[in-house]
């Protein structure tokens, strides 16, 4: 029987390792994920005796350190941004945020990683007044040279969003590139760029500074949904509704169920019909057709829209 016990020992502390997710007491004592939970913000141990359950407290100040392998928070937030589901994102990110707060400060702890993550994903998700909120505990945390950098581009996409200085904010973010070749700062910093652009009107510039995240940055899977949606609405902005159509459709067919795709399905909806409008249509005379008789101008469905063939500039 005693065999039988140590046995049985054994086993739930080989399973236990192979989960690798532990709580390392001061003494060298473990306690596995499946001994713990956390109520109220505390961390209750429970231990099984026969038939009945033992409970107790685990003082923080008792653990050394955590073993535990990377969130799978993080990959699952990241695969749901590739899929366009930001909102999905935003929860998953904030459950992890929620239970490695409670061992924030403690070696081996993936509170800072995920706690990032998830202002970033709030950041593409356009949660602006969140971000700023939680700006000041982010810049109290402990971070990597990596994540100083991150945190500068998510204050350059904020001044993005509250100053004109739209110069400055472009120089700011073209000497970032300078400094580095990681490709996730590079798709964060183009989006930036991108929608600098557009808040000047300048769609076209707006579109290829989009494009460039799904072509130079298509490693950053979690970027593309929102870039290419964005690009589908400088392609409207244009008046290539024939083309933001085609590009709007393949959206809603990549991300099934996605917040990106129902967008999508609307813009799509608005444009239903349309005809691409060449430049030279926007330009007739007001008081007649191109040609200079009395004719009204080609409407978005006339003739020479028909036979337009633009395709999206890339």
């Amino acid at each position: 029987m005693r065999t039988f016990a140590l046995l049985i020992t054994f086993l739930t502390v080989v399973a236990g390792s192979a989960f690798g997710q532990a709580i390392v007491l001061k003494d060298g004592n473990r306690i596995f994920s499946s001994e713990f939970s956390i109520q109220n913000g505390k961390i209750i141990r429970t231990i099984q005796i026969g038939e009945q359950k033992a409970t107790s407290v685990v003082d923080k100040k008792n653990i050394d350190s955590l073993e535990w392998p990377y969130p799978s928070e993080i990959t699952e937030s990241a695969d749901l941004l590739a899929k366009g589901k930001t909102e999905e994102a935003i929860a998953i990110l904030k459950k992890g945020r929620d239970f490695f707060a409670n061992f924030e400060g403690i070696e081996g702890s993936w509170f800072v990683d995920i706690y990032f993550a998830f202002i970033e994903a709030l950041n593409q998700g356009g949660k602006f007044d969140d971000v700023v909120k939680a700006l000041p505990a982010l810049r109290a945390l402990k971070l990597t040279d990596a994540q100083k950098m991150r945190l500068r581009i998510i204050q350059l996409d904020i001044e993005r969003q509250t100053t004109s200085d739209y110069v400055a904010i472009i120089g700011e973010a073209q000497s970032i590139l300078k400094e580095t070749d990681d490709s996730a700062i590079g798709a964060s910093l183009w989006n930036i760029i991108a929608d600098v652009h557009a808040r000047k009107k300048e769609w076209e510039k707006a579109l290829l500074s989009y494009l460039r995240i799904p072509v130079f940055y298509g490693t950053q899977v979690q970027r593309v949904p929102e870039a290419e949606l964005n690009a589908a609405k400088m392609l409207i902005k244009m008046k290539r509704y024939e083309d933001a159509g085609s590009f709007l459709a393949r959206i809603t067919d990549a991300y099934p169920g996605s917040q990106v795709a129902e967008v999508a399905t609307k813009e799509k909806a608005a444009i239903a019909g349309m005809k691409n409008v060449l430049e030279e249509d926007t330009a007739a005379p007001a008081g007649g057709g191109k040609d200079g008789k009395s004719g009204e101008a080609k409407p978005p469905g006339g003739e020479a829209a028909k036979t337009s063939d633009a395709k999206p500039k890339a």
